[in-house]
C-alpha cells in the first residue's frame, strides 16, 4: 500500500469505536507471533503529564546508549509520530511495510480489532523488527481498559498525575479513575506514583499491595525549582543538581522528578543509567505542544492542556514565566470537557479570547464557546478557521503574548498557521 492508502486503512471505518475486552488484541498479537514478547517496557498511565514523562524517559534511556521505542498518542503533525525509535518517527515506507504484514491477520478476524488495537499491533511489530532494547509505552486511555495491559509485567510502571478526565469511560470519581489507571500495575513490577490526591492515592496503594508490586511515591520534597526562562527551567532533584530542562512549563520539573525516580529504579534492576546520561537526556528532551514557544517576537505559546487540571498547570506556568501579564488566548475545547471549570481558571489571566474549533467532531463550535466566555464578562470573538484565529489573535494582542491551548488536536494546525501568518525570522525557533 502507498502511505496514503496505509493511513486510510488504519483509520477505516471498520476499526472505529472503543469496544471492551482484551480478546481481540491477544488474538491479533498471537497471530503475529507475539512480537511484544521480545520486548521490555516502561508502562506509563495517568491523566496529565504522560506524554512529557514518556519523552523524558525515552531521551534518558537513549542517552545511556539503549535503542529505545516510544509509543504515544495523539500525534501533532503526522501519524508517524506515534511510533518512534531513538527519537525518529517510523518512516513512511516502514509504516507501509509493517501495516501490510499486519493487515491479513486483522482482516481475517471475525471480531475485528479497534483502531487503537491495530495501531498497537503495528507498533509492536515495528519495535521488534528494530530490535529495541526497551519501549516506553503510553497507555491510550485508562490502564485496566487499555489494550497494552495484555503485555508481560513491565520493567517499571509509572502513574502520573491523576485527575478528572474521560469520566464517561473511566467513571465520575477520582477513585474510579485511579482504579482504571492502576490497571497497568503487574505482580512484581515496581510502580512510580506521582500522587497528591488522597482518594486516588488510596486506590493505587491498595492495587500495589494486592499485586505485590513495590510502590515508590515520587519524593517531591527533594525537588527544588529555580529560574524559568523561554529557553529552559532549572531544577534540582535528589542529588541531580542544576538541570536545565527545555520543557519550560512550571509543571515539567515534577514530571522530570517522576522520570528520574523511574530511571533510578531501572538502574536497580540492572539497567546502566548513570546520572550523567539522565542529565543529558533531560537537557535534550523535545516534546512539542506542551507550553512550547513557537515565536518570540511577539511571543506565541502552544500548550496541549485539555482538562481543568492541565489548564491550572498552564495558568501557573503563565504566571511564573510572565508575572503580572495578561494574555490573548486562542482557545478550542472539546464538547465533552468541563469548559466552565477551564474558563474560570483562564478568565482572570485573559485580556481577550479568540475561539476556534479543532478539526474533530468532538470540538465545541467556536461561536458557542465564544458565547460561554462572553457570559463570564470576557471579550471573545469566534474565528471561522484556525488560520484565521491565529491571525486574529495576533492582531488583537498587538505585540502582547498569545497562548493557544485547549486541546492537542489542533496543535499541528496552529503550528502550520503560525508558520503561514508569522514566518520565523532567520535563526528564530519555529
Amino acid at each position: 500500500m502507498s502511505y496514503e492508502s496505509t493511513l486510510a486503512y488504519i483509520h477505516a471505518v471498520q476499526w472505529v469505536g472503543s469496544r471492551p475486552g482484551l480478546a481481540r488484541i491477544r488474538t491479533l498479537l498471537a497471530a503475529l507471533g507475539n512480537p511484544q514478547k521480545t520486548l521490555r517496557f516502561v508502562h506509563v498511565a495517568g491523566t496529565n503529564g504522560k506524554g512529557s514523562t514518556c519523552a523524558m524517559l525515552a531521551a534518558c534511556l537513549q542517552a545511556a546508549g539503549y535503542r529505545v521505542g516510544l509509543f504515544t498518542s495523539p500525534f501533532l503533525n503526522r501519524f508517524n509520530e506515534r511510533i518512534q525509535v531513538d527519537g525518529v518517527p517510523i518512516p513512511d515506507e516502514e509504516l507501509e511495510a509493517v501495516t501490510d504484514a499486519v493487515r491479513p491477520f486483522a482482516d481475517a478476524m471475525a471480531d475485528p480489532p479497534t483502531e487503537f488495537e491495530l495501531i498497537c499491533a503495528i507498533g509492536m511489530v515495528y519495535f521488534a523488527r528494530q530490535r529495541c532494547d526497551i519501549v516506553v509505552l503510553e497507555v491510550g486511555l485508562g490502564g485496566a481498559l487499555d489494550r497494552s495491559v495484555v503485555f508481560d509485567p513491565p520493567e517499571c510502571a509509572v502513574i502520573t498525575a491523576v485527575g478528572y478526565d474521560h469520566v464517561r469511560e473511566l467513571g465520575p470519581t477520582l477513585a474510579q479513575i485511579a482504579a482504571a489507571k492502576a490497571g497497568i500495575i503487574k505482580p512484581g513490577s515496581p510502580v512510580v506514583y506521582y500522587g497528591s490526591e488522597p482518594e486516588a492515592d488510596a486506590v493505587v496503594r491498595s492495587a500495589c499491595a494486592a499485586a505485590g508490586a513495590p510502590l515508590h511515591p515520587v519524593p517531591f520534597d527533594r525537588l527544588q525549582v529555580g529560574e524559568s526562562t523561554l529557553d529552559a527551567i532549572t531544577f534540582s532533584f535528589d542529588g541531580l543538581d542544576g538541570v536545565h530542562l527545555p520543557l519550560i512549563g512550571a509543571y515539567q520539573p515534577r514530571n522530570a522528578a517522576a522520570a528520574i525516580t523511574a530511571l533510578r529504579l531501572l538502574r536497580q534492576r540492572g539497567w546502566a543509567l548513570p546520572d550523567a546520561a539522565i542529565r543529558t537526556g533531560l537537557e535534550h528532551t523535545a516534546w512539542p505542544g506542551r507550553f512550547e514557544v513557537l515565536r518570540r517576537r511577539p511571543v506565541f505559546l502552544l500548550d496541549g492542556s485539555h482538562n481543568p487540571q492541565g489548564v491550572r498547570a498552564t495558568a501557573e506556568s503563565l504566571r511564573r514565566t510572565f508575572p503580572g501579564r495578561k494574555f490573548t488566548f486562542l482557545l478550542s475545547i472539546m464538547a465533552d470537557k468541563d469548559s466552565a471549570d477551564m474558563l474560570s481558571v483562564l478568565a482572570p489571566l485573559a485580556e481577550r479570547f479568540v475561539t476556534v474549533a479543532a478539526h474533530t467532531p468532538r470540538a465545541l463550535p467556536a461561536p458557542e464557546l465564544a458565547a460561554r466566555i462572553r457570559a463570564l464578562g470576557c471579550p471573545a470573538e469566534a474565528a471561522a478557521t484556525i488560520e484565521n484565529g491565529v491571525a486574529l489573535a495576533l492582531r488583537r494582542a498587538d505585540g502582547g503574548v498569545v497562548c493557544a491551548l485547549g486541546t492537542l488536536y489542533f496543535s499541528g494546525d496552529v503550528r502550520r498557521a503560525v508558520d503561514a501568518v508569522l514566518p520565523a525570522p532567520g535563526g528564530e525557533k519555529s
